[in-house]
C-alpha cells in the first residue's frame, strides 16, 4: 500500500475511534502502532517505538511539565484568585458590565500563574458568579465571560499547552512565554470591550456596581495583585533573564507560591495534599498523551503526509496568508471536537512543516497562532471543555444558555488573530530580545 494513503487511512480510523467513544490517547497510540506495524512489520514497530519513548521519557526538558502544572495548583487551592477578584471588582466593577470585565483581568492574573484554562474557569468561576448573579447579570453574559475568560490561561505565560508545543516542536520554551504575554493580554482587552460595547447597548444585561473610592482601590491593590507579581517576577522573571532553566523557574514558581501563602497564614498539608494529587493525575494525563503523540507522530513521518502536505502547500498559486488561513481553519473545526493539548500533539507533525518549511513563517508566532485557535476550541460546541466547567459551577443554567453568551468572545478571538497575522511582530517582538 502507498505510504500517504496509508496515512490517510490511519487518520481516518483515529477519528472514527475517537466516534466510538475510546480515549484520544488510546487511539493515537493504536492507529500509530498498527500503522507502522503494516507500513514495516510489528518487530521493528516494536523496536523503535520502544526505542523513541524512552528517548522521548528520559528528555530532562519534560520534568517542566510538573512543576508548572504544581505551582498553578498550589496557587489554585490557596486562594490567590479570590484577592484577585476583589482587587479587579474595586478597580472597573463601576462600568456597564463591570464585574464581568473584573473577571476577564482576573482571570489574566491568575493565568499569569495558573497555566491551566480549566482551573482558571473553575476558580474564577466559583468567585465571580455568585457576584454577577447578586448584582442581577444577563446569566448567559455572566457565564460566557467566565468561559471565555478561562481560555486566557492557555496564552498568558506558564502555559502548559505552550510548554508541550515547545516540547513537539523543538522550540525555547522561554521565547513561547514571552511572546504569549502580547497576545494574551490583547485578547483580554478585545474582551473587555467586547462586553462594554454589549452591557452599554443594553445595560440591563450587566448592570454597572457601585463605584468604590480610590482608598478602597488602593486598599485592595495590596491583595492579589502583589501576589501575582511577586511569583511572577521571581519565577518568569528569572526564566526570561536567563538565570534559571524553564524547570527551574517551575521550581522557584512552586516555592514562591508556598512562600507567599506560608506568610499569609493559608499554606497548610490540606492544600499541599490536594494540589499534589491533581499535579500527579494532570501530569500522569499529559505523559500519556505525549508517549501516544510519539507513537502517532513517527507513524506520520514515515506515511510521509508532512511531505505530501508541504508539497500541496508549495503547489498551491494562494498567497502565504491564505495557506495559513486554511491550516487554522483546519485546527478550528478539529478543536469542537479534540481537547486542545492532545490536538496540538496530534498535528504539529503535520501542519509545521508546512508553515515553517514551505511558507516561512515563525515557528514562535505559528505557536501562539496555533494556541489561540485552539483557545477557540475550550469555548465553542460540543467539547467546550471551559462550557461544562462553568455549566458545573453555575449549577441550574443550561449549556445552551452559555453557548449563546460565547459569540462577542469568540468575535474577539477572531479580531485578535486578525492582528497578529496582520502583524507578527506583536508576537516575536519580546522573543527576538531573549538571547
Amino acid at each position: 500500500m502507498d505510504p500517504t494513503t496509508a496515512g490517510l487511512i490511519g487518520i481516518a480510523a483515529f477519528f472514527l475511534l475517537i466516534a466510538l467513544k475510546m480515549p484520544i490517547a488510546y487511539a493515537m497510540g493504536l492507529v500509530g502502532f498498527v500503522g507502522f506495524s503494516l507500513l514495516n512489520n510489528p518487530a521493528a514497530a516494536f523496536a523503535v517505538v520502544s526505542k523513541d519513548l524512552f528517548s522521548t521519557f528520559s528528555n530532562y526538558s519534560l520534568s517542566v511539565i510538573p512543576m508548572f502544572i504544581w505551582m498553578g495548583f498550589l496557587a489554585f487551592y490557596a486562594g490567590i484568585g479570590t484577592r484577585l477578584y476583589h482587587f479587579a471588582y474595586k478597580m472597573v466593577g463601576h462600568l456597564p458590565g463591570g464585574l464581568a470585565i473584573a473577571t476577564q483581568a482576573t482571570c489574566a492574573l491568575f493565568g499569569a500563574v495558573c497555566g491551566s484554562n480549566t482551573a482558571t474557569a473553575a476558580t474564577i468561576g466559583a468567585i465571580a458568579l455568585p457576584e454577577m448573579r447578586r448584582y442581577d447579570y444577563n446569566s448567559s453574559l455572566s457565564t460566557a465571560s467566565v468561559a471565555a475568560g478561562g481560555a486566557l490561561g492557555v496564552l498568558i505565560p506558564p502555559s502548559v499547552i505552550f510548554i508541550v508545543y515547545g516540547i513537539s516542536a523543538e522550540q525555547s520554551i522561554g521565547k513561547l512565554f514571552l511572546a504569549g504575554i502580547v497576545p494574551g493580554f490583547l485578547l483580554m482587552f478585545l474582551y473587555m470591550l467586547s462586553i462594554y460595547i454589549v452591557a452599554r447597548h443594553n445595560p440591563k444585561l450587566g448592570p454597572a456596581g457601585p463605584r468604590s473610592s480610590w482608598r478602597e482601590r488602593f486598599r485592595a491593590l495590596g491583595g492579589g495583585l502583589f501576589e501575582i507579581i511577586i511569583i511572577f517576577a521571581i519565577s518568569l522573571g528569572g526564566l526570561f533573564a536567563g538565570w534559571f532553566t524553564p524547570t527551574e523557574a517551575g521550581a522557584v514558581g512552586v516555592a514562591g507560591v508556598a512562600l507567599v501563602t506560608l506568610v499569609q497564614k493559608r499554606l497548610n498539608l490540606e492544600i499541599v495534599r490536594k494540589s499534589l494529587s491533581d499535579t500527579t493525575r494532570t501530569t500522569a494525563m499529559i505523559m500519556l498523551l505525549v508517549a501516544s503523540a510519539v507513537i502517532f507522530g513517527r507513524f506520520i513521518a514515515i506515511s510521509r503526509i508532512p511531505f505530501a502536505m508541504a508539497e500541496w502547500a508549495a503547489a498551491l498559486e494562494l498567497p502565504a496568508f491564505v495557506v495559513i488561513a486554511i491550516i487554522l481553519l483546519i485546527y478550528l473545526v478539529l478543536g469542537c471536537f479534540i481537547d486542545a493539548l492532545a490536538l496540538i500533539l496530534l498535528t504539529i507533525p503535520i501542519f509545521l512543516p508546512v508553515a515553517v518549511g514551505v511558507l516561512g513563517y515563525d515557528p514562535i508566532w505559528f505557536g501562539v497562532i496555533i494556541v489561540m485557535v485552539v483557545a477557540m476550541g475550550v469555548i465553542t460546541p460540543p467539547v467546550g471543555m471551559n462550557v461544562y466547567i462553568v455549566k458545573g459551577v453555575a449549577g441550574n443554567v443550561p449549556l445552551e444558555t452559555i453557548f449563546k453568551g460565547i459569540w462577542p468572545f469568540l468575535l474577539a478571538i477572531i479580531a485578535c488573530l486578525a492582528l497578529l497575522i496582520a502583524f507578527p511582530q506583536l508576537a516575536i517582538f519580546l522573543p527576538s530580545l531573549l538571547h
